[in-house]
């Protein structure tokens, strides 16, 4: 058995290697960006109007003058005008290019227009007022977003911007997620005294769906030869297998024969956590080095191990930098005797000086599936202790 630090290093050592794809850009929410993107043009590409007003030359201004006839109109989307006179001024719209000459604009609410004439009521206008300069933002050829970054809105904006209809991602690997169990039932179906529904699958599943990775799920019965049968066929299929039940020593539990029959390495078996101490995890000697995650079938484990363990690989398989957890205080004391990390239920909540707080909720261990929804994080107490006061500060997983 190894420690959470163990499991999570042996891991992220063992992640992913996928090639990229090129997809749409409106497709792109939630992917990993493969490509650097340069802007093809200064941003703002002119100088660009940024309130609905009047545009002038300041030294007109700065001479005593107040009063400015108005030689035209310059509309957001329309060609560039010019201030033939610097005596006068141009109307302006918000994202006009400023005109030609003009140097300062004026915005409505400081004016009092009157028989085509603009008097200015602002006593301390200053040069270039209101006025987004071109190349401002970044000049032509600029690095505005780096090869390595997950796609959020804000980075569909810019390649939007730059002309990018399409863009090179990191593809997800394909995945699969299998119950194993003959008390599991479908949803849809009445559980006999005996039976209970799947629900780890569409929860593991749903995680994953948080991330953009789509993935299919199967039901494996208890019995040996079928696990393997199905197992041998899904290994050449898929690049993540991850299997919720039947990694315990039960008299059914035969995932790990079954894998280690089938050529998958066991990196390691049991971590000294809780939940989820029977976790198991390997990688095939196929083509696809198909990397196995085996979950116990609790479903407070399953879901705290596909936080802790699955996203964190998912992250570094797809060139993501590892994510630093947040830190939360304790608002009470809380006891635990095992020489285990335990990942502690909690409720998140702040104070006024903007602290994280974490209070526990305490459930019935990791079968109680109700309490997950009690609490919205999961608070990382390190082993080694069995006191963790009130006050104390320690690693949140949100979920």
């Amino acid at each position: 058995m190894i420690s959470f630090q163990e499991a999570l290093h042996i891991i992220l050592q063992n992640k992913g290697n996928y090639p990229n794809e090129k997809v749409a850009l409106v497709n792109t929410l939630g992917r990993v960006l493969k490509e650097d993107l340069y802007t093809d043009r200064d941003f703002p590409p002119y100088n660009r109007v940024t309130m609905d007003g009047i545009a002038i030359q300041y030294d007109s201004y700065a001479k005593g003058q107040r009063g400015f006839k108005i030689e035209g109109v310059a509309a957001a989307g329309a060609p560039q005008l010019s201030l033939v006179d610097p005596t006068r001024c141009v109307e302006v719209m918000t994202g006009a290019m400023l005109p030609a000459k003009a140097d300062t604009v004026i915005r409505y609410e400081d004016l009092d227009i009157h028989n085509g004439q603009a008097n200015i009521m602002d006593e301390s206008l200053l040069r270039g007022k209101n006025i987004h300069k071109q190349a401002e933002d970044r000049q032509k050829g600029a690095l505005v977003v780096a090869s390595n970054t997950l796609i959020r809105p804000a980075e569909i904006g810019i390649a939007a911007t730059i002309g990018k209809t399409h863009i090179d991602v990191a593809m997800q690997p394909k995945t699969i997620i299998l119950s194993t169990g003959d008390e599991l039932i479908d949803i849809g179906d009445t559980p006999l005294p005996h039976q209970i529904r799947r629900s780890n699958v569409f929860q593991i599943q749903t995680i994953l769906a948080q991330q953009n990775l789509d993935s299919a799920v199967k039901h494996l019965a208890d019995n040996l030869e079928q696990i393997k049968e199905e197992l041998a066929d899904l290994l050449e299929k898929y690049d993540l297998i991850i299997l919720s039940g039947g990694v315990s020593k039960g008299k059914f539990d035969f995932l790990p024969r079954a894998l280690e029959e089938l050529g998958v390495q066991k990196l390691f078996h049991k971590v000294k956590q809780r939940p989820g101490k029977p976790f198991w995890f390997g990688k095939a000697t196929n083509a696809k080095k198909t990397i196995v995650f085996a979950l116990p079938g609790n479903p407070v484990s399953s879901f705290l191990c596909t936080h802790r363990y699955i996203l964190p690989w998912l992250r570094a398989s797809l060139g993501l930098p590892e994510q630093q957890l947040p830190y939360a205080k304790l608002t009470e004391s809380y006891l635990f005797k095992p020489d285990l990390t335990y990942f502690l239920q909690v409720k998140v909540s702040y104070d006024e000086k903007g602290r994280i707080l974490a209070t526990p909720v305490t459930g019935n261990g990791s079968g109680d599936l109700a309490n997950l929804s009690n609490a919205n994080a999961f608070l990382q107490l390190p082993e080694g202790r069995s006191v963790f006061r009130k006050g104390g500060v320690y690693p949140l997983i949100f979920y």
